[in-house]
């Protein structure tokens, strides 16, 4: 009876196990895994480190490198298969976000339902959430998530800009997500406080340069002014 009662409580464990055990990885996506640092990203890509935009340098130093594949993978495009782009986001040198997008022509004609299929082949189940969150872009809009993967450490969020046709898919690790957007709200709000500030530096600056470049033109023309 016990033995039984025992074998009965194992049974949901031993699914659970399994259950587990087939989950997928999102800590990485491809050969990048979250919280690898800025060298080991550009070691793989074939960039420099140079070649990471600071967006912000305090509270936190926020980094963002764009990798177009077509532009490092041209001897063998098919490796990029329909990703176009990857940019790389960094929280004081550690890869917090990733946003891939598409090839509009090697998606051409797929649907959201297409896109969430293969998707889900690799990642599992997808969840359909109410949310829209913010696509890292020039334009920097709030767009609605079509699709999400996800567990307590890392989401992957299927989306589409309002402007452009492609679809992209938004990566990140939400402890250092976390971490990064609340340094990024900070930066913000200094900036927006120094800015007056700023602006009066700026002026004093040019002024200065302007004073200096007069002067360096009424020391020339009075040397060489003939009445």
């Amino acid at each position: 009876m016990i033995s039984a009662h025992i074998l009965t409580l194992s049974i949901p464990w031993t699914l659970l196990a399994a259950s587990l055990a087939c989950a997928a990885d999102l800590s990485r996506y491809r050969d990048f895994q979250f919280g690898m640092n800025l060298p080991a990203v550009v070691k793989i890509v074939s960039m420099s480190p140079s070649e990471a935009k600071v967006i912000h340098q305090r509270p936190a130093l926020i980094q963002d490198l764009d990798w177009p594949l077509g532009r490092y993978l041209r001897s063998s495009p098919a490796d990029a298969g329909p990703v176009k782009d990857i940019l790389f986001s960094f929280c004081n040198g550690e890869l917090f976000r990733m946003v891939v997008n598409y090839d509009r022509y090697k998606t051409e004609g797929l649907t959201a339902e297409d896109m969430i299929d293969g998707i889900s082949a690799k990642y599992g189940t997808a969840t359909r959430p109410t949310a829209e969150i913010l696509f890292p872009s020039i334009l920097n809009e709030r767009v609605k998530v079509i699709a999400r993967w996800e567990d307590s450490e890392y989401s992957f969020d299927l989306v589409r800009s309002s402007y452009q046709p492609e679809f992209a898919m938004v990566l990140y690790s939400k402890r250092l997500d976390a971490l990064a957007q609340t340094a990024i709200t900070e930066a913000l709000r200094l900036n927006e406080q120094e800015a007056p500030q700023r602006e009066a530096d700026r002026q004093k600056k040019q002024e200065g340069e302007n004073r200096v470049k007069e002067e360096k033109a009424r020391l020339a023309n009075k040397a060489s002014f003939r009445p």
